[in-house]
Formats: structure tokens, sequence, C-alpha cells
């Protein structure tokens, strides 16, 4: 009989895809994807081996509509680990879990463990046609990958995420390409080649960067150091890969020197993309913004921006077959293919330890990359052990250079952090960064003490041009409502959407540029490199970090003396305001090294800012460090029971689930919400509508979800994959998305 991967609604078959043609052709795309990890033989094999279990009279009646359930995916890994055994259960992690997504090896979870499947227990038998059909090697070469005693499984674990990227990658373009075919006939197989094809070099990239750059005058003393930075920084492309750092006061011109370093470097290196991992979605827009300009007439084309997901619901274990074939194009899912990736620190760092299919499919695409963390102090302290154990891995097995790039570096080579970077582990990129604060002192910052509601009203009101930083949404709605009457008093928060955030700064610097009154609240959204400057900062209690974060808004391009540039900090007498324990624990470790008489004339230099984080580190622990014990699950497991369903659960940098909510904010997203209804592929628009995203706390969105006011776009093609604020009443101009109901407005009491 003859077997096939794939249908149409052709009842003669003369166009459905053969199964031997489709499993070679995801084997070679596999293979391909996977040369940069040097995996290339194993990834090969895996997509010879993903679908076998097609290879089944009960899967063939099912291509052809019969109601009948199968497995197909488990035959594959069951042959993998018969015939290369630990290299096959490696295999078998990936083949086993590419439609669902991947299991642990011995513990059930939401799906059943790998041990429990590879037991075959209910599958259809399967045909010999395959041995005909398909060949495999008789031995596979693993890649040389450089283990480390204590971290073994831990890497182990890590190479099969980056194995099962580069499946699921291949099998949704080859799936693709088969359908694209179908709907238009002759066209080419090779989808990814078309794309690359597509997208600018590295090397035009760099010339449109450097025309850009030539018009940049060093007419001040600000500008003269942001070019001594970018010269110093450029130089040091020709390092080798590895781990760097770029520590560069705020305002230094972080960005461009970031970009230009890395593109020099990747070129000089052979590396393929450049990847942006920012902490916040407020400055991902901002920062793709100024990459496109930059960039010139290549900059759209070069720039993907990816910072909040669209994820189609979790389906049961029995509803696995809902993600072949057909039905796997319609999830929103990127796999990073672009030049240049804008992205968020959740999605970057939660991919690395994803288990999904939609989330796993871009980390092939991370290898050979040059990352820049920015802003790379955010990382969640309760995760920071195993971070900074993916970081190193990406740099040490994955071709991958990684620039830690902020004005308060971590001290992670510190020996208060164990499993941290050895001391010449990490390379500087800046030039002398104790110097350059000096030269880049621009604000005074003092503790003005505890302020009521009424107290720190009247003191913003007093002052025309003013910026105040809180720690929670309903207190920066409450400050701004105290300003709402005077001219310029505008407010941010992340219950905007980022266009929405977008307009509402172009506001503010317009104003300012105007030398007209603004006064602007809002939570920290704003610290992470939001390109604004106002005379006076004030700043709710909160870490070092985050002091030095809003003092980087303040004199920011040097516009005034140092000595009439203030940044205030403050503790705020209201009982609902009150920071969360760990918020305030980094207050408190703030306050003692401010204390400290030799922090106390500059307590954000590099010097306070690393006392400061051995403070916290040594407080902490390393238990605290990893407070879901990721690498001590990994350290107790063996390669045929690595805990990576676990991982992928425990590893949440928000504690909250977010839920994506698609705001029809202006006439574009409502013709993008119009055109999904009856698009047969998401990505493209999904991409559209990103800057029109609002991601809300699980509770505040079920309430939004019970009383109607968020519904999904056409459920019957994407699930609930795209959910839309239908009731725009409780989306304002000043606000964003607010209903005075108590469910929503306690999930609305969170940080930023």
């Amino acid at each position: 009989m003859a077997f096939y991967a794939h249908s149409t609604q052709r009842s003669d078959r003369s166009d459905w895809q053969a199964l031997a043609e489709h499993l070679a052709a995801v084997g070679a795309i596999a293979s391909e994807k996977a040369a940069i990890i040097d995996a290339r033989e194993m990834a090969e094999v895996a997509g010879l081996l993903h679908d076998l279990g097609k290879y089944s009279e009960d899967f063939q009646r099912r291509i052809t509509g019969d109601a009948v359930r199968v497995d197909h995916a488990t035959r594959g890994a069951m042959l993998a680990v018969e015939r290369y055994k630990h290299i096959g259960m490696l295999l078998a992690y990936g083949i086993a879990g590419h439609h669902a997504g991947l299991a642990n090896g011995c513990e059930s979870g939401e799906r059943t463990a790998l041990s429990d499947r590879l037991k075959g227990v209910g599958l259809p038998p399967l045909k010999d046609d395959w041995r005909r059909e398909i060949t495999l090697p008789e031995q596979i070469t693993p890649p040389k990958l450089v283990l480390q005693k204590d971290r073994a499984m831990f890497q182990l674990s890590f190479f099969a995420r980056m194995l099962f990227s580069c499946l699921v990658d291949a099998d949704y373009l080859d799936t693709e390409s088969f359908y694209d075919r179908v709907a238009l006939p002759g066209q080419s197989n090779d989808r990814s080649a078309s794309r690359e094809l597509a997208s600018p070099s590295l090397k035009s990239l760099r010339e449109r960067l450097d025309a850009y750059l030539s018009g940049f005058d060093a007419d001040s003393q600000v500008n003269r150091v942001r070019a001594e930075i970018l010269v110093h920084t450029r130089k040091a492309a020709a390092h080798a890969p590895g781990l760097f750092s770029l520590t560069v006061p705020t305002g230094g011109g972080k960005t461009l020197a970031s970009l230009a370093f890395a593109l020099d470097h990747a070129i000089a290196h052979g590396l393929r993309r450049v990847i942006f991992v920012i902490p916040f979605t407020s400055i991902v827009e901002q920062n793709a913004a100024v990459f496109r300009t930059a960039l010139g007439d290549l900059g759209e084309a070069a720039v993907l921006e990816h910072h909040s997901a669209f994820v189609a619901a979790q389906l049961p274990r029995s509803d696995a077959e809902r993600y072949q074939a057909k039905e796997k194009l319609r999830l929103a899912m990127e796999n990073w293919d672009a030049p240049i990736i804008v992205t968020t620190a959740v999605q970057f760092f939660e991919s690395l330890f994803a288990a999904r299919p939609s989330q796993c499919r871009k980390l092939h695409n991370i290898a050979g990359s040059v990352v820049i963390l920015d802003e790379a102090q955010t990382l969640p302290l309760k995760l920071l052990r195993p971070a900074v154990a993916a970081i190193d891995e990406l740099a040490r097995n994955y071709r991958s250079s990684i620039v830690l790039c902020t004005a308060t570096q971590p001290a992670l080579n510190a020996p208060e952090f164990r499993g941290g970077f050895a001391k010449d582990q990490v390379r500087e990129l800046a030039p002398n960064p104790p110097e350059l604060f000096r030269k880049l002192d621009r604000v005074r910052v003092g503790h003005v003490g505890t302020l009521d509601d009424d107290e720190l009203a009247v003191q913003l009101r007093a002052l025309d041009q003013v910026l105040c930083i809180v720690n929670n949404r309903r207190h920066a709605r409450a400050v701004y409502q105290a300003l709402a009457d005077l001219p310029g008093a505008r407010h941010l928060t992340t219950l905007m959407c980022a266009k929405h955030r977008s307009q509402v700064l172009a506001e503010v610097r317009a104003r300012l540029k105007a030398g007209e009154p603004c006064r602007l609240v809002s939570t920290s959204l704003i610290e992470a490199g939001v390109d604004i400057s106002l005379p006076t900062v004030y700043r709710a209690e909160a870490g070092l970090d985050s002091v030095a974060q809003a003092a980087g808004r303040c004199n920011r391009n040097g516009e005034r003396p140092a000595d009439q540039s203030e940044v205030r900090v403050f503790a705020t007498a209201h009982g609902d305001w009150a920071p969360p324990p760990e918020l305030r624990q980094f207050a408190q470790a703030a306050q003692e090294v401010m204390r400290q008489p030799q922090f106390r004339v500059d307590p954000l230099s590099p010097s306070a800012i690393e006392a400061y984080f051995r403070l916290l580190y040594w407080q902490k622990g390393d238990q605290e460090l990893d407070a879901a014990n990721l690498l001590g699950l990994c350290a107790e497991s063996r390669i045929e029971s690595l805990p990576l369903e676990t991982l992928a659960a425990k590893f949440r940098m928000i504690d909250t689930v977010q839920m994506p909510v698609i705001v029809p904010f202006d006439d574009h997203a409502r013709r993008d919400i119009e055109s999904l209804r009856f698009a047969e592929k998401s990505g493209g628009l999904a991409r559209k509508l990103q800057p029109y995203l609002v991601q809300l706390p699980r509770n505040g969105f079920d309430a939004l979800r019970k009383a109607g006011a968020v519904q999904p776009v056409a459920p019957e093609k994407w699930g609930e994959q795209f959910m839309e604020l239908v009731n725009m009443d409780i989306y304002s101009s000043e606000f964003g998305i607010w209903w005075e109901e108590p469910t929503f407005m306690n999930s609305a009491n969170t940080i930023i």
C-alpha cells in the first residue's frame, strides 16, 4: 500500500504528500538547521524517524478521514532508543514530543512520561515498508559538547531542546511548503532558503549603520564620551566569541554601540544574527525603531520584533493529534530567521527552558548568534543561577557571544554567587568604566524621607518638569490622578499597548523639547532604556540598580549642571503601596550600601553597584537564587530521566501567568484583526499585532472574559490564540485597560 504524510481534498490522492518524501525532507532540513550545533547526523535521523508511526494502517485510515485517534510519534522514539541507545534517548525526547511537546523522562506531568510511552502500549502495528523507503545509519556520532561534571545533565537537557528545535522547525517548514505547493503549484520547495535569501546580509547592514553613524557630531561632552565608547567597543569586535560585558552609564550610547559591536563581531567570526534581549515590552518597539532608522532602507526587512507571544491553549494528551498536518500551520510560531531580532527577556529565557514546539522552534537560531542582554541586571534573582547556566552554555557549546550590557552590572563573578562566571571569563568592552562614570556624572541622588500621597502630590505639583516612578500600577494611577488637572500631566503603564505608550512618550518628548510643562508618572517600565530626559526624578524606594536606572532619565544628555539635576528617593506612607517582600529587601540593601561612607558621594558608581549585588547574593544564598531547584533537578537526573517538562513549567520569570489581549487601538489594529478572520496562516498578522497587545495577569484576564469584554477572534479557526478587547469602554487614553471591578483591580496591584 502507499503511505502518505499529509492529505488534501483530492480523493484520487494525486497531490498528497508521500510519507517517505516528508521524512526525507524533514531530515534534510533538520540536518541543515543543526549544522551550527554540530549535530547534523542526529537531526537528520530525528527527521527520518519523527513520523515513523504513520507507517500503520490505522494512521492511513485516519488521513483519509476515518475518526480514529493514532499516536504516530512514539514508534520513532522507540526505534531511536532501540538502535542508538543513549544517543537515541536524546533523540527520543524530541521525536515523541514533536506535536504536543517535550515530556519528562520518568515522571508524568501534563504529558505522559517518555519511559511510559517507550513501552509501546496500545500502538498500532508498524508496517515493514518503512525499511524499504527510508535508510538509517548504523551508528551516530554525537557532537563534541564540553561537559562540566556538576552540570552535565543540565547541558544534555539543553542539547535535547536544541535538537528538538531543529526537528520541529524542519517539520513545520516542510508541512508549510507542501500546503503552499498545493495552493500554488510550481512554488519552490525550499521555503527556508527563500526566506534567508530575502533577508539583507550582515555586511550590508553594517554599511548602512556606518553611513548613519558618520552623521553624528561630537558637539558636547556627553556626545564625545559616546563617540569614545563606540570606537573602543568596535575595536574589541576582533576578540574570540564568548562572554562580554558592556558597562556604560545610562545615556552613554549603549544601544548603537552594542549594535555596531555585534555586527562587526558577527561578520568577523561567521556568526549568523544579532539578538537584542530587552527586559520589558515597553522598549522593544523603541529599540526596534532606533535600529530600523540606523539601518536605513534595509531596516524594515532586517529587524524582527518578537516580544509578546500568542500561545495556543494547552491541549490535553488525548488531543495531541490536533498539532499535526495543517493544524500546526495555524499556530503563531516564530523561528527567528531574521538577521536582527528584538525580543524580551521573558520570551528569550523562557524559550531556552521551554517544552512546547511553538516556543522551542526558534532555539537553534540562537546558536551562532551575538546576543545582547540589555539591562542584564533585571534578571530575576529567583532564577539567576539557571539563567546564568544557560548563558554560559550558549557561549560554551553553541558558538554564541553574549554581551551583558548595562550601567548596573550584576556581580556574576563575585564569590557570593556560586556557579557564576570565572574572574576573567567575561571581557569588558567599554573603556575604563569607572572613568566613564566620572565623565558622565550628571545627577545628584538623595533620600527625601517618607511621603504620604498628599505630600508627594504637593512636591510634584511645585515642579514644571518632573518624572515620578512608583512600584505598582494602582499607585501610579493614584499619583497621576492627583496631577491630572495640571498641564502636561501624563501617565505610563503596561496596561497600555506598546503603540499607545509610544504615542504618550512622543508627546512627552515634544513638550520637553519645547520647554513646556511636563509631569510624567510611570511604573518602572520607563527605567529600562527609555530615551527621555527630565530635570528632576522622584523614585519610590527600590533596589540600587532601579535607582540608577531611574537616574538615567534625569539630565540624560547633560543639558544642565549635575547639582541642578536631582533624583529624590522616597518611602511611601500608604500601606497599599508598600512594596512586596522581595522588592523591600532590594530597597533595604540599597539603603545599606548608600549609608556606607565610601559610597555616600556617588552611590551609583560601579563599585557601589558591585557592593549592592554582592550583598543581595549573600543575603539570598544559593537556594533562593535557584528557587525552583532547577539545577538540582538536573543534577539528580540521568539521560533517561531528564526533567524537560518540569524545567519548562518551573522556569517562570513572571510568577503569574500573563495572557495577551489585542487592543483595537487604531485603524491598523482593527484592519489586521479583521484580516485574521479570513487568513489561513497567522504568522505575518501576529507580528503586525504585537504592538497592540496588553499582557494581563490570569485573574484579571478571566474577570474580563467572564464579563464578555474579551473574546476570541475567529475561534473556529484559531481557537483562543487571539483574544480581542471588544469593550473599548474600559480602555482609557489615560490608563489603558482599566475596569473598576475588585478582581481586576487586585490584579493591577502588581509590579510595573
